[in-house]
């Protein structure tokens, strides 16, 4: 069996950080699969999604490690080419990746005490977000 729906949501531009837990496990429930995966996806280039312990400190930890590793700046080929101000946030997004599964057990994530689901927002303006999320199992 299979089940799909989505999240919908406002982010605030880059380094926007939000915890998706609830609501793909809300998903997994409605779906009434008991055993499968859950396959979170974020649509679109510049935003991504993963597991964090969701607290304070990593909440801006992540942004600020992506910030140094792949900073903002405009001597990248995306920039010369398109000149958005947004290099950064397509290679950040890439960096960390689009997409997550996990596992489904007894009806819900099977998600550590301290693992949550997150979105992060890479791209410089705030975006319309659509996480697809798609259960399968039995």
């Amino acid at each position: 069996m299979t089940h799909q729906d989505r999240i919908v949501f406002e982010t605030r531009g880059h380094r926007d950080i939000r915890d998706l837990t609830e609501a793909v496990v809300r998903i997994v429930r409605s779906s009434g699969i008991r055993t499968g995966t859950a396959h979170v996806f974020n649509v679109g280039s510049t935003g991504a999604v993963g597991t964090i312990e969701f607290e304070p400190g990593l909440a801006r930890d992540l942004p600020d490690i992506l910030d140094r590793l792949i900073p903002p700046g405009r001597d990248y080929g995306h920039e010369l080419a398109w000149h958005d101000g947004n290099a950064h946030s397509h290679l950040q997004a890439t960096w960390l990746g689009p997409d997550l599964t996990v596992p489904v057990r007894e009806g819900t994530p099977a998600l550590g005490t301290w693992q949550q689901i997150f979105h992060l927002e890479c791209d410089v303006k705030p975006r319309q977000r659509e996480i697809i999320v798609t259960v399968t199992g039995e």
